[in-house]
């Protein structure tokens, strides 16, 4: 076999079951031969996109692959490696590359030194025989330790060349993980349960470890609140009488009382990260930080108690060392979950004039609210975009378990929900998959609604169209008296359906249930891409942003 023939079936030994892919490459051709099946998206960063929501459905236990074209369609890539780079996504890259001999010449882009950066693996094939062990270092990069975006590229005159018998030789990765230090464990435990007002902060590491049960255990032993980073959303069922919501950019008012209180914070597989897209956490508080990736303790605070290993074994030990401490659960007069309840309904009261505003053009807090009760949360997977939506959704929307939402935003560009709810579909076609957009959003990836209904793949997409930049009123108020530099426009709807989806235009609050409704009608019973459009208002008012 060749190169290209050989990486399929290494791929398929990897349990790949897909590649995303445009325009084309000599690996599609060989791939769908293979049985691999190809999705053609319309530009590389949806692609990647594609990959990346796939692999984070799927907890990295499957990956998500995309191959590009050397030059404009590695160029191209970039900022969807970026983002998944950033959010820590295993995803697999196999750009191909220029002949070999024409490698580090200018003009010709090589994706091995400008990926380097971004990518937590990167490799050349630089000889056919070589195939199979560049393949097995990048997927054992991609299935150990703190995740992230694999780059494997193949110089197209490689490509062809044959591999040796003797050189096929493959077997498939694994991923290995281990416990944390039983001395650093059982100083931790004493330390959470010693406090009295204890806060556990999930991240993404509960995710990708599959230690939602584990995280509930401890929190029900201890009685003690949970919020999650904005990566972390869904590893801690938010339905939960023991959930404050998501502690990110903005926030939900349970996160801000309970966090402002808070004597110790417990972050469990989150790199607790400083950033504008973050919550920051308050001077004051003892910190217990567990962590896969070492490189992660004191990086951004003083870790009073740092703990290194897998999330779902570190949160056994945990819930063993802290029962021999506490019994079997410890109690309290006034239960936590009464005063989280106390709490939530109190906040919800401050906003029921946006969560139930019936005025036009609607309110996108009432399409939030709305959607809450038209889709259960646990028969759905629901992202959303940057800017307005982002900050609107994730204080309000409670997902309810694992990967039941997905949260991103460390490098955060505009349209990288669609294709992370296209590859989410992939992964879980029995679940409605939906993504929230802005009409910018849009503006940026919204051709690739196409990409959903040619494939099959039958999302829903859900602009909020307010007809302008609404995050960045404050940012740009002179060039818009000037040159009403905010303003965008568009119907969306009909763009929708000229792309072969079934659409909607909805301007009327009493609508918007019924509207989610048939749209996942059409989705389930149809296979139809549906795309929603929501005439909105140009809401600024957010929740407790940064409130720390």
């Amino acid at each position: 076999m060749n190169t290209i023939d050989t990486i399929t079936e290494i791929l398929k030994k990897e349990g790949v079951e897909f590649l995303s892919v445009f325009p084309t490459t000599p690996i599609l051709e060989s791939a769908a031969l293979g049985g691999i099946r190809p999705i053609i998206c319309r530009q590389e960063r949806v692609g990647i996109g594609i990959a990346d929501g796939f692999s984070r459905t799927t907890n990295g236990e499957r990956i998500g692959v995309v191959a590009v074209q050397y030059g404009p369609g590695a160029e191209n890539a970039y900022s969807g490696i970026a983002t998944a780079f950033s959010d820590s996504s295993p995803i697999l890259i196999m750009p191909t590359g220029h002949p070999k001999e024409r490698t580090g010449i200018q003009p010709h882009f090589s994706s091995v030194s400008a990926f380097a950066g971004i990518t937590k693996s990167i490799e050349q094939i630089n000889t056919a025989d070589r195939t199979s062990e560049v393949l097995r270092r990048a997927f054992s990069a991609l299935r150990q330790g703190r995740p992230g975006p694999a780059l494997v590229e193949v110089p197209i005159d490689v490509a062809v060349d044959e591999v040796s018998e003797e050189a096929f030789f493959y077997k498939p990765t694994r991923r290995l993980i281990s416990q944390g230090d039983s001395r650093d464990v059982e100083a931790a435990a004493k330390a959470l349960c010693q406090a009295r007002y204890p806060v556990i902060l999930a991240g993404q590491g509960v995710l990708y470890a599959d230690a939602t049960d584990e995280l509930v255990e401890l929190a029900e032993l201890l009685q003690a609140p949970v919020t999650s980073t904005l990566l972390g959303k869904s590893g801690f069922p938010e339905v939960h009488p023991l959930s404050l919501g998501t502690g990110a950019n903005v926030m939900s008012g349970p996160v801000y009382h309970f966090v402002g209180r808070a004597d110790l914070i417990f972050g469990i597989g989150s790199s607790l990260t400083k950033h504008g897209m973050c919550m920051n956490l308050p001077s004051g508080k003892t910190l217990i930080q567990a962590t896969n990736d070492p490189r992660d303790i004191n990086k951004d605070y003083n870790i009073d108690y740092p703990i290194v290993g897998d999330a779902k074994l570190v949160l056994r030990q945990m819930i063993d060392a802290c029962r021999e401490i506490v019994g079997q659960t410890r109690t309290s007069s006034t239960t936590t979950a009464q005063e989280i309840k106390s709490e939530r309904d109190g906040w919800l009261g401050q906003w029921q004039n946006k969560l139930g505003d019936n005025s036009r053009p609607i309110n996108p807090y009432r399409v939030i609210s709305d959607f809450m009760q038209a889709i259960p949360p646990q028969d759905a997977i629901v992202t959303h975009d940057s800017g307005s939506p982002r900050d609107q959704i994730i204080p309000f929307y409670r997902s309810n378990g694992p990967r039941t939402y997905l949260g991103w935003g460390k490098s955060h560009g505009l349209g990288t929900g669609l294709g992370l709810v296209i590859g989410a579909k992939l992964a879980k076609p029995e679940k409605v998959c939906v993504n929230f957009m802005g009409d910018a959003a849009f503006g940026m990836t919204g051709l690739d609604f196409e990409t959903a209904v040619r494939s099959r793949l039958p999302v829903i997409t859900v602009v909020l169209n307010n007809s302008t930049m609404a995050a960045e009123t404050a940012y740009m108020a002179a060039s818009h008296e000037l040159y009403n530099t905010r303003d965008l426009g568009g119907n969306y709807a009909d763009l929708g359906k000229a792309m072969g989806g079934y659409s909607e235009r909805i301007e009327d609050p009493a609508e918007i249930i019924p509207a989610f409704q048939r749209a996942r009608k059409v989705t389930e019973e149809d296979g139809t891409a549906v795309l929603l459009e929501f005439i909105t208002s140009a809401e600024t008012q957010a929740s407790h942003r940064r409130a720390f």
